[in-house]
């Protein structure tokens, strides 16, 4: 028996058992053009962040802390939780890890420069650390 005998043998099979088959749907893409915060964004969610210890990176548009733990899996459960959190916003921070110390830089490079996620990230960084 040829392949093609083969296969049209067992498209009503393929058929009957995929008829319920639903394809996946995802959720519509933003269309919205990504933008870097403008000064009067950067007065209002910026200057808590500074205050809070976070501080602009010389030569770049970005944000930089640096957290101290007890030990280094104090330091490590910490970088899990903001790893989770990055993932699910699909922006990822730039860090540096050395025993119970965690350096964090954030940017959002699509936009060079800061932006609203980095904001968010930042603020939810601190609710994690403390």
């Amino acid at each position: 028996m040829g392949a093609v005998t083969r296969l049209h043998r067992l498209l009503p099979h393929l058929h009957s058992s995929t008829r319920h088959f639903t394809a996946p749907t995802y959720p519509l893409l933003s269309k919205a053009k990504k933008m870097s915060l403008t000064a009067e964004q950067r007065k209002e969610v910026l200057e808590p962040l500074l205050s809070g210890g976070w501080q602009m990176v010389q030569g770049r548009d970005a944000i930089q802390k640096v957290y101290q733990f007890k030990d280094f899996n104090q330091a490590f459960g910490f970088m899990s939780r903001v790893a989770l959190k990055a993932e699910k916003m699909d922006h990822h921070p730039e860090w540096f890890n050395v025993y119970n110390k965690v350096d964090i830089t954030l940017s959002s490079h699509d936009v060079s420069g800061l932006s609203d996620r980095d904001i968010r990230l930042a603020k939810f960084i601190d609710s994690v650390a403390q």
